[in-house]
This record gives C-alpha cells, structure tokens and sequence, in this order.
C-alpha cells in the first residue's frame, strides 16, 4: 500500500491509497479452450471405459462350469435335421436358432466334419 501526504496535514491526515483492483475477463476464444481443458479427462475416462468394458463381454469367466455337447456334422446334415435329432419335441426353428446363436454362425450351411455345439437344454436328445 502507498500512502499520500496531503500538504499541510498532520501526521493524522494521512491518506492511504488502495492498489488498484484488476479483474479476471475470459474472452470467447478462452472460455473455449477453459472448456476444452476441463473437457479432456472427461473424455479420456469414457474412451478407457468404452475399450475396456467389453472384455467382460468376451471373457470366458462365467462359462467355465459350462459343458457342450458337440456334434461332428456329417455329409448331408443340415442344421434342421440336426435340430430335429437334437430337440425331437421342440419346434425345430426354436432349436435351429439356439444352436445358430450359440455357434455365431453367418450362415445355414454346414460343412462335413464341422463341430458345431448344441445348447445343454437339448444335449440330452441326440
């Protein structure tokens, strides 16, 4: 602080002056990079938790107590007709889909000699 003497003034008269008192002003542009800044961790955060969120997906865990029946697909087998040996008191498109679902196939065609596993709610029929 800086003090001011007024000319004739006892000790008494002093004036004192106050610093001058400057504010903050964000421009436009520095409002934007202030929230650029402030919106970087945000979406980091959500990218480690979008590309690691999906390996519980795809994680073997819970399925590890879980047995398959497989079944070696010979020539002139379709999934219909293994659906029918299978499942032989289910709709065969409920056990079609079941076993489409469970193998990830594209496709309805089957190849001799592929493996194809069938769900354990029809395991028992074939």
């Amino acid at each position: 602080m800086t003090t001011i003497d007024i000319l004739g003034a006892s000790p008494r008269g002093r004036v004192i002056a106050a610093a001058p008192v400057t504010r903050l002003r964000l421009t436009v542009r520095g409002r934007q990079v202030l929230a650029f800044l402030a919106s970087v961790p945000v979406v980091v955060a959500l990218g480690i938790g979008i590309v690691s969120g999906g390996g519980a997906l795809a994680s073997n865990e819970g399925a590890s107590g879980v047995t398959f029946t497989h079944v070696t697909v010979q020539p002139g087998d379709t999934l219909w007709s293994i659906a029918r040996a299978v499942a032989p008191d289910v709709d065969p498109r409920d056990a079609v889909d079941a076993i489409v679902r469970l193998n990830a196939l594209d496709s309805g065609s089957l190849d001799a000699g592929q493996s194809i596993a069938i769900p354990a709610e029809y395991s028992a029929g074939r």
